[in-house]
């Protein structure tokens, strides 16, 4: 009884929640990284996928000492690293789950069969309004290369592209900052309940 009781209790959660998940394909700049790190903390993403060369957070990994029987920090270096993030992300890299993934088609494939929604952030003439887009939860926000985007090959895994509207001359945001307005609008929306 308590077990059912359990995992009704996570799924009502999880629905509650709005569960957001984010995808960083390709992203160049360790900096724009930890700025969606901090962001995303703030906001309560589930967790962010690290795709292809955008880099990842220096891993803490927890050893123990069985000498004087206590837990020590180590650092390592594994994947494609920067202590860039930490700069920016203020300490949201270690309250933010994150996991990483070389090729990002794949992990497409593997949201898709669990039955995730997968919403692309990029300009594309069939791409909705983020501000008019009624989101379905669970869902998979992913945006891609602060100078080329997402590729076909990547949107052809989406289910909507969103397109945040550019009212000036200039004709996109930086990957940061998209990400974060499209974050709070899927998550907010019009409420004023989080």
């Amino acid at each position: 009884m308590f077990i059912e009781n359990y995992l009704f209790y996570c799924i009502i959660f999880s629905v509650k929640r709005k569960d957001i998940y984010l995808i960083l394909h390709n992203i160049r700049s360790a900096y724009n990284v930890g700025s969606i790190f901090r962001t995303a903390d703030a906001v309560g993403v589930s967790k962010i996928f690290l795709c292809g060369i955008t880099p990842t957070p220096k891993i803490q990994k927890i050893s123990s000492d069985l000498i004087h029987d206590r837990s020590i920090n180590t650092t390592y270096d594994e994947g494609n690293f920067d202590d860039k993030i930490a700069k920016t992300a203020l300490g949201a890299e270690k309250s933010v789950p994150w996991e990483q993934y070389k090729q990002t088609w794949r992990l497409l494939k593997k949201l898709h069969k669990n039955k995730m929604r997968i919403v692309a952030l990029e300009q594309a003439p069939k791409s909705v309004n983020p501000f008019a887009y009624k989101p379905n939860f669970p869902l998979v926000l992913i945006v891609g290369h602060e100078r080329k985007g997402l590729s076909d090959k990547i949107l052809n895994y989406v289910d909507e592209i969103m397109e945040i509207p550019m009212l000036g001359q200039k004709e996109s945001l930086n990957v940061s900052v998209a990400a974060g307005i499209a974050i709070y609008q899927l998550k907010l929306g019009n409420s004023k309940k989080i």
